[in-house]
């Protein structure tokens, strides 16, 4: 956001505060509500984690400063009334203080956050590449090297054809598994990601609408 876009901001109608709504910016799914003034939403902005006015406080308030369960901001924008926030983040960590991932931790999973499981995997899977604990297939497997990963995705990807062929349905999900797995593992080991796949397939459904 611009100096000009927080100006303008109502920040009269609730007496200098606005409602912010955190969502993950990998799965979508709504993390929490929380407030900000003026100054922790110029603070969000330069720093980079998301700083709340809490009103029980009276104050300032980092987001993970006790817990060290941050959120690092990627995105944040206003309605279209310019009196609530949305702000788009990466979580580290659980974000409700209870220890689940969402404050809203008994709202029913869409089937689209169901699916965001998929950027879940694909950032586990980074960790495991980064952090290299012992016994991880994953950190194995990226040593390798693509070749060896393509390897790999062939064996599944013919594994999951012959599941398919012999109506085998329940070998026919768990070979696909393995499949989407390891074309995620192929894809990292050449600095790519799903949202690069999930674009292309975006790109070629909007030139046939």
């Amino acid at each position: 956001m611009t100096p000009e876009q927080i100006a303008a901001l109502d920040w009269q109608k609730m007496a200098g505060l606005l409602p912010a709504v955190v969502q993950d910016a990998r799965s979508g799914r709504v993390l929490m509500l929380g407030y900000m003034d003026r100054a922790s939403l110029e603070e969000t902005l330069s720093g980079g984690q998301v700083v709340f006015h809490s009103r029980s406080r009276g104050g300032r308030w980092l987001k993970g400063e006790t817990s060290g369960h941050y959120l690092n901001v990627v995105q944040i924008c206003s309605d279209c009334d310019r009196d609530a926030l949305l702000i788009l983040a990466d979580p580290l960590g659980p974000t409700c203080h209870l220890g689940s991932a969402s404050c809203f931790a008994e709202a029913n999973e869409t089937a689209i956050g169901r699916m965001a499981f998929l950027a879940e995997l694909e950032q586990t899977i980074e960790r495991r590449i980064a952090e290299q604990p012992d016994g991880s297939y994953t950190a194995r497997l990226y040593a390798a090297g693509t070749s060896r990963i393509a390897q790999k995705v062939g064996e599944e990807g013919v594994e999951t054809a012959l599941a398919a062929v012999i109506r085998d349905d329940s070998s026919l999900i768990g070979e696909a598994a393995d499949l989407i797995y390891h074309l995620t593992v192929l894809l990292k080991s050449r600095n790519l990601s799903l949202q690069a796949v999930v674009n292309e397939l975006d790109s070629r459904h909007a030139a046939r609408r």
